[in-house]
């Protein structure tokens, strides 16, 4: 995606004599070395792809350091989250760690606000991550997007002795990009895999891409994680069920004692084509993208024509009147018009927005209305400040959407 520059960074002064500045190429060993000892090795490599890559470079990392010690780290990534038909700029935290040391004295806190101040200068209206449990809402994230779950692979589908399965290379990119795009049509809510992570995929040590080749041509791909105990196939998009087979049957003869499991996309060719070779099993523990709205009235103004494409299709404009939606601290008003939505006007507290046939919604719900399988009328059955004044209206706004996120780790 194509992001605005923001300006330069000036480094900031935190308690102790610490300092917030951004990453610089004679900080990039201690960076690594602390990204591998606070998380994995090959964090180091991942670090270091995205910050030499001319679609990121060092401006998307910053640090905390002890005179000439970096002590602290955090690096932000530009995606594009697509609902409807309206791309949102998004912003993704990653290679978050900080020195045992250094802990408990604010510097992810400082971090996250320098990602977050970076991320609003990029033109980014929502940021999207996966997390540890919980550590994230303390600084405005919500779970809000379901991580879609993995079945156990109970029997290879049949084939030849030969596999068709071979590493991606570069050259498979758009291929596979076109595979990918195909599978993300049939969902509400899609984050694709951007020009630059796919270079940092295929060279990245934290997952293995995989295609399928038939007459010459990419026919399957899939992402698998590293040789362990299992191994989890993600990603599979296919043209074909026979393509999506072969992805399957492949992956499986790699993985040591064909112990996979395969990540289930719903209504996807791989879908249909893995249904009778997976073990459906119940989820032990709900799993969720962590989502983060930093001005909702801005976002809101983005989705104008998603509301309005929902409100033509269910007959339900009635132009003259306006939609209020209210976050009980601030209200959000869009007219509606025989053209379409007016611009968001926002205004102060609104404790009963039922009273005047508005929608009250709690901020920290706010990511599961917009992005979550719920809608508003699954989450007003679950939620006691989550209601509406007038049903039928929130319904056709805000139904329950259907959701497909590439990230740069896999969530397994």
């Amino acid at each position: 995606m194509t992001a605005s520059s923001p300006p330069p960074f000036r480094p900031v002064a935190l308690a102790g004599g610490l300092t917030l500045r951004e990453a610089r190429p004679a900080d990039r060993e201690q960076i690594g070395a602390l990204l591998a000892e606070r998380g994995e090795p090959v964090d180091a490599l991942d670090h270091r792809l995205v910050v030499t890559d001319p679609d990121a470079g060092w401006p998307s990392c910053a640090v905390v350091v002890d005179g000439d010690r970096v002590v602290s780290t955090a690096t932000l990534l530009d995606e594009e989250l697509r609902i409807g038909g309206v791309r949102l700029p998004a912003g993704q935290v990653e290679l978050v760690a900080t020195d045992r040391g250094y802990e408990g004295r604010g510097l992810v806190r400082a971090l996250m606000r320098w990602a977050h101040d970076r991320s609003a200068a990029r033109g980014h209206v929502v940021q999207i991550m996966i997390g540890i449990p919980y550590f994230y809402r303390l600084f405005g994230y919500e779970y809000a997007i379901d991580i879609p779950p993995a079945m156990t692979v109970h029997t290879p589908p049949p084939g030849g002795e030969a596999s068709a399965l071979r590493a991606a290379r570069p050259a498979d990119v758009p291929a596979m990009t076109a595979l990918q795009e195909a599978a993300q049509q049939r969902f509400d809510v899609a984050l694709p895999h951007s020009a630059a992570c796919w270079r940092w995929l295929l060279a990245h040590e934290a997952s293995s891409t995989w295609v399928v080749e038939r007459a010459g041509a990419v026919v399957a791909t899939g992402r698998t994680t590293p040789p362990g105990d299992e191994v989890v196939l993600a990603e599979g998009a296919a043209l074909d069920e026979a393509a999506a087979r072969e992805l399957l049957r492949g992956v499986t003869a790699l993985a040591p004692g064909g112990r996979v499991r395969a990540v289930h996309r719903a209504g996807t060719v791989t879908a249909a084509a893995w249904r009778e070779f997976l073990t459906c099993e119940p989820r032990e523990q709900a799993e969720q993208y962590y989502v983060r709205i930093p001005d909702a009235a801005a976002l809101l103004d983005r989705l104008r024509p998603l509301l309005w494409q929902r409100l033509t299709a269910a007959g339900a404009e009635r132009p003259g009147r306006d939609i209020v939606i209210s976050t009980f601290g601030a209200h959000h008003r869009i007219p509606v018009r025989a053209d379409g939505l007016g611009e968001v006007v926002t205004g102060g507290a609104m404790q009963g927005p039922g009273a005047v046939g508005g929608a009250g919604v709690a901020p920290d719900h706010l990511p599961a209305l917009l992005f979550g399988p719920r809608g508003i009328e699954g989450l007003s059955r679950i939620r006691p400040d989550v209601y509406t004044g007038e049903k039928e209206l929130f319904q056709v706004l805000f139904p329950p959407l259907t959701a497909d996120v590439l990230s740069y780790y896999l969530p397994y």
